[in-house]
């Protein structure tokens, strides 16, 4: 039982990257359904692609060179007890800033993303000066990257919560705020409701929410029915329907299916490879990956504790889990009137709403626009997420001194 937090440090076997290595060498492709455009992403990750970076996975990324740079991140790990599940081994990057009043903040990942998408975040929120500084907890989740696995069933959000929670209360944050997009902003949501006498303000980056209704929000309601959609609402409309239509598909087979396309993806690194690589192409702004960030955020899936099939339990979970707390999914799209909030639209999110349906989610203190950024916020856009955290949290900031004590500076 690690009971205190002990370094952690990944290291990858030679064994592993063999077989790795082996099964990228046995790979088959497939063909390209013939079109005017053979470059063209309406079909899924082209051939092309998948074959040049599933060779160079094989023949040149190093992995040794990634290990080390993510050892260089303070890692640690410990021992959670969740309820009804026994102990998990949760890993976690932790960042204590100098600044002995800096605020805590619980950075959550979502799917297909990593503890990974901390790192640019790090240096910019590590000091104060004019700026808040924050003492940073980035989990992975469990079942993703190297955090135990849950192979019983009826882990859903409620559980996320909870280990994150206890996560926080064993570091010594008895309260704390919250960053989050994709399942992070679920999973935030659910501390919030559940934690609210410690989870004191939330940012999410990725705002799930629906039209205001007249029994809960009667104003934001009347609004949101005299007042037409501005040019960043209609273009947000357009960009969530075509997710809807074009981009949901993985959703569907993942909460509905998880063990079928989880077979693929625990066996093949080529079918991983197509399977995040759309997502990250998708789900951006343009953003320019490498094949170095590529390969990097695959391969964390493809070493990860609980294999990289575990990760996708998640959406199976959290729909058909057995509701033992209050957690739901219209409690989580509903009022959560305790823990203050802040949301940044950004442009190429997979879900794009209109302010009046994003204010029905809690006591939003803060709603930011900005011209570009999609779904990997942290990753694409970092100074946007720490502009946000320094408006809400700096002197004269809606959350200043939310944690008495913790001021940041």
């Amino acid at each position: 039982m690690v009971d205190q937090p002990q370094p952690y440090s990944i290291s990858v076997s030679d064994d592993a990257l063999q077989e790795l290595r082996q099964r990228l060498a046995w790979a088959r492709f497939p063909s390209q359904l013939e079109s005017p455009d053979q470059d063209s992403w309406d079909f899924g990750v082209p051939a092309a692609e998948v074959q040049h970076l599933a060779t160079y996975w094989k023949d040149r990324f190093d992995w040794r060179k990634a290990e080390a740079q993510l050892n260089e991140l303070p890692q640690y790990h410990i021992d959670i007890e969740v309820e009804g599940f026994g102990s998990l081994d949760i890993h976690f990057v932790h960042q204590v800033s100098p600044v002995e009043n800096a605020v805590p903040l619980l950075f959550c990942h979502g799917w297909p993303g990593t503890f990974i998408e901390i790192t640019k975040l790090l240096p910019m929120l590590k000091v104060g000066a004019d700026c808040p500084a924050f003492h940073i907890v980035a989990p992975s989740l469990p079942n993703f990257g190297f955090s135990s696995g849950v192979t019983h069933r009826g882990f859903g959000l409620a559980q996320y919560a909870e280990t994150l929670h206890k996560l926080m209360i064993k570091l010594g944050y008895n309260k704390y705020v919250t960053q989050g997009g994709d399942w992070g902003f679920w999973v935030t949501r659910s501390i919030g409701l559940l934690y609210p006498e410690h989870c004191k303000a939330s940012h999410v980056n990725m705002i799930a929410a629906k039209p205001p209704q007249w029994s809960g929000s009667p104003l934001l309601a009347l609004q949101h029915a005299i007042m037409p959609y501005n040019a960043r609402e209609k273009a947000g409309r357009e960009r969530s329907d075509w997710f809807d239509r074009e981009g949901f598909g993985y959703n569907l087979i993942q909460s509905t299916k998880p063990q079928t396309v989880g077979t693929a993806l625990a066996d093949s690194p080529v079918a991983l490879l197509a399977w995040i690589y759309e997502k990250l192409h998708d789900w951006t702004d343009s953003y320019p990956w490498t094949d170095d960030e590529i390969l990097t955020w695959v391969s964390i899936y493809w070493f990860s504790k609980a294999g990289p099939e575990a990760s996708i339990r998640i959406y199976y979970e959290v729909f058909h889990a057995t509701l033992t707390t209050e957690i739901s999914y219209a409690k989580l799209y509903s009022y959560i009137p305790d823990v203050k909030l802040g949301l940044v639209h950004l442009p190429r999110e997979i879900s794009v709403v209109p302010t009046t349906w994003a204010a029905a989610l809690g006591p939003v203190v803060r709603q930011s626009e900005h011209a570009h950024g999609g779904h990997f916020a942290a990753w694409e856009v970092p100074d946007v997420i720490v502009r946000d955290l320094h408006a809400m949290f700096g002197r004269g900031g809606p959350c200043f001194g939310v944690i008495p004590g913790k001021d940041g500076y």
